[in-house]
């Protein structure tokens, strides 16, 4: 049973390997968690954004403001938005890193005579794709029930390849590696329609779907969230 065991070892292992070697880099962003249409004119209102390292990694930090045109809207600290006449101007977001590099964001901002939140959406759509020489495609819909959790659903077109063992699907900001990853369900499913709820989670925490043999950390697909 040992000689047995030792022999099927790499075998399994080269099922997940594939071709790829891995880079975990992924170029830092920063995101604007609570954008707004307009701001009511003399009042204030608090930006709130969120920064992701070069490792997808979410991380506290003090991001630089600026309006294109501070008589229309300017800053104070920490993302305090003071509008102060009618008008629209372009907000950004920014924040370098400790390697030098910068993430930024931009939206169009308009002071007018009231605030005006703009709606989020409720859904996000994707595509799942083969990272290695196995099967793995389908598409995606990432959906906010009611209930606040979170709803990804694939639809008959989805199919994976059932030689891969120890398939697991994720939720993260790096596609290139599942360190930090939300990890969502060993993959049972091999093709057609399924879902997964995910509670405790936003529809905007996490840009990629992420499928990783777990035994051998090695990654099998992924797919960006629209």
């Amino acid at each position: 049973m040992r000689f047995l065991y030792l022999f099927l070892l790499p075998l399994l292992f080269s099922a997940c390997v594939g071709e790829d070697i891995l880079d975990d880099y992924v170029a830092p962003q920063i995101r604007l968690q609570n954008p707004v249409a307009s701001i009511e004119e003399g009042t204030s209102y608090q930006f709130i954004a969120e920064f992701f390292n070069n490792v997808g990694q979410a991380e506290a930090v003090t991001p630089t403001w600026t309006s294109a045109d501070p008589d229309i809207l300017s800053f104070g600290t920490d993302g305090l938005a003071n509008a102060l006449a009618p008008g629209t101007t372009t907000i950004t977001v920014a924040y370098q890193d400790e390697f030098g590099e910068t993430a930024s964001t931009s939206s169009n901002v308009e002071v007018g005579p009231s605030t005006v939140i703009v709606d989020e959406p409720t859904k996000r759509t994707g595509t799942a794709r083969t990272t290695s020489t196995y099967v793995l495609r389908g598409d995606f819909e990432l959906t906010q029930l009611p209930t606040g959790e979170l709803k990804l659903a694939y639809g008959d077109d989805y199919t994976a390849d059932t030689r891969l063992p120890g398939l697991y699907i994720y939720l993260t900001n790096n596609p290139n590696s599942n360190a930090g990853a939300l990890e969502l369900a060993r993959v049972r499913v091999f093709s057609g329609a399924h879902e997964y709820i995910i509670p405790g989670v936003g529809l905007n925490d996490y840009s990629h779907v992420l499928y990783y043999c777990k035994p051998f950390s090695v990654k099998v697909g992924d797919g960006p969230i629209e």
